[in-house]
């Protein structure tokens, strides 16, 4: 598919150089992530913006830029090249938001990709175009209205299990404001796909209201959660993980010092480098 529109060219364009030197820069890398004690301490919000144009490696970079160029254009030959930018940066800016509010106790929780972004233009291109087909896995093709829907009920488990690795809160703040930013822009959305719109974003918008609002929301069961006590909160799901990666650590270091680094097997060395924040 070729497309003429070209400040998504630009953006990727943008993405490419930055990821690539964060890959071979660390202090670059960790001077522009998204990092919350960073931003509520010191203030530097800039990273609420820099941060989605670094990848953690070339497969996380590619797919989201994939991802980018199969909808950028449709969107950007709807909105022109201003209200895309606004589009684009309001998506990300929604999704580090809401994942900054959800970990505001997590002092040392990083983050990186453009994944809420992307998440934005994909859900505005849902709202702007209803007739649209969403291809998964490139083999099955599927309703963008039925793909909406199964994308935020999958976001609202993984915030609510933090089972995975996976920014889903900066996903779902993405996608709710892409989806209500374009409808800003274009309202004449609203009218022509008002039911595909409200089916998606009430669930996103109630469950942001509970967290907002009922804190307790965000305790963790054993349906998401194995464990011996019944209830966790994210905090504690979150401290426990910290507490179990330091003892990790530090059994990898005794071994160190009592028989030296050869005495690690390769996939030890990958996860000392994991651990200690190298890689």
């Amino acid at each position: 598919m070729i497309h003429t529109a070209i400040a998504g060219y630009i953006i990727i364009i943008i993405n490419f150089l930055f990821s690539y030197k964060g890959f071979n820069d660390k202090v670059f890398y960790d001077k522009y992530k998204f990092k919350v004690d960073k931003i509520l301490i010191n203030k530097e919000y800039y990273r609420l913006i820099s941060s989605s144009f670094l990848h953690i490696d070339w497969q996380h970079l590619c797919f989201n830029m994939l991802s980018l160029y199969f909808f950028f254009g449709l969107v950007e030959a709807q909105l022109g090249i201003p209200q895309f930018l606004i589009l684009y940066f309001a998506s990300m800016i929604g999704g580090d938001l809401l994942a900054l509010f959800i970990h505001r106790n997590h002092g040392d929780y990083s983050a990186v990709g453009a994944s809420g972004a992307v998440c934005g233009i994909i859900f505005a291109s849902i709202a702007l175009f209803p007739g649209i087909g969403i291809v998964l896995f490139f083999v099955v093709s599927i309703p963008a209205w039925l793909y909406g829907i199964l994308y935020v009920a999958y976001a609202i488990y993984g915030i609510k299990s933090q089972r995975e690795n996976i920014g889903h809160e900066a996903h779902l703040g993405g996608a709710l404001i892409g989806m209500l930013t374009a409808i800003a822009l274009y309202p004449s959305a609203l009218k022509e796909n008002y039911i595909t719109i409200l089916v998606i974003s009430i669930p996103c918008i109630v469950f942001i209201y509970l967290i907002v609002t009922r804190p307790h929301f965000l305790l963790i069961d054993n349906y998401f959660f194995k464990s011996k006590t019944k209830y966790y909160s994210i905090d504690h799901k979150y401290n426990e993980q910290k507490k179990n990666k330091q003892e990790e650590l530090d059994r990898l270091l005794d071994k160190i010092g009592k028989n030296g680094i050869g005495s690690l097997t390769k996939k030890e060395k990958q996860r000392l480098e994991e651990l200690s924040g190298k890689k």
